[in-house]
């Protein structure tokens, strides 16, 4: 407990789901958290506050595919806590989703997709880098998929954009280390978050993907934890450039 006492936290995509328990994590162990999407994110802040009368939690609507309204939620967050030391880029087009042939894949619905997945993470660390080279402190995460290490068909957006977020932090973490910024991704499986659960629950596609697991078992969002705090405390101040995939060891990456 307490490992993120005085750190603050933005988490992106944070109105429910894997962002939502992400956000309730962070409170947890201490840190001031900036919950943030382009849905309501009040229920996840009451939440917080309900479960820590003291909890410090931010609420803001965030389009993190805009770059006025990224940066307005940075300066916000600076403003209400005085430093930015994990940014958590988690916001991502996915849950609705329908798979199909990469040929029924729109241009317009190949550039929304991108918007979000790819840019968004870029935008938001852009805006928070500079904030963590005068700290001389950082960590981002940036949220993958254990779908870029299996080529999953059927998905060709969604996963051409994991496997976008995987080089960018890689490549990013070789720009920001010498400031102490730590640069890191996290590949969940498929995870039953509520918009997954609604969109594939007992299906075919939910038990065979189910069945590729050496733990065979359907992951949670609560199974994410461990990994993400790991990544944005002190016990990964020299881990950076990797990432670690959460999924039940359906990928031996």
């Amino acid at each position: 407990m307490d490992r993120l006492t005085d750190r603050v936290a933005i988490v992106t995509g944070a109105a429910q789901g894997i962002g939502a328990t992400y956000a309730r994590a962070l409170s947890a162990e201490g840190a001031s958290v900036v919950v943030t999407d382009i849905d309501d994110c009040g229920p996840v802040r009451e939440d917080i506050t309900r479960a820590n009368s003291n909890a410090a939690v931010l609420s803001l609507h965030t389009d993190v595919s805009d770059e006025q309204s990224v940066q307005s939620m940075v300066d916000e967050a600076l403003s209400a806590f005085g430093r930015i030391d994990i940014l958590i880029n988690n916001a991502a087009i996915f849950g609705q989703l329908t798979p199909g042939p990469f040929e029924a894949i729109s241009p317009a619905e190949w550039d929304e997709l991108m918007a979000v997945n790819v840019k968004g993470p870029f935008l938001c660390a852009r805006a928070v880098v500079p904030i963590m080279r005068r700290q001389k402190y950082g960590k981002i995460i940036n949220i993958a998929s254990g779908t870029l290490f299996k080529g999953t068909p059927n998905l060709l957006h969604y996963v051409s954009s994991k496997g976008a977020i995987l080089a960018m932090s890689r490549s990013l973490s070789r720009e920001v280390g010498h400031d102490g910024i730590c640069v890191n991704s996290l590949a969940p499986g498929l995870t039953m978050s509520e918009n997954v659960r609604a969109r594939t629950g007992h299906t075919e596609q939910a038990d065979a993907n189910m069945a590729t697991r050496a733990i065979k078992r359907p992951e949670t969002p609560e199974d994410l934890v461990g990994a993400m705090l790991f990544l944005a405390s002190s016990d990964s101040d020299f881990t950076t450039g990797q990432c670690l995939v959460v999924d039940g060891g359906s990928v031996n990456h």
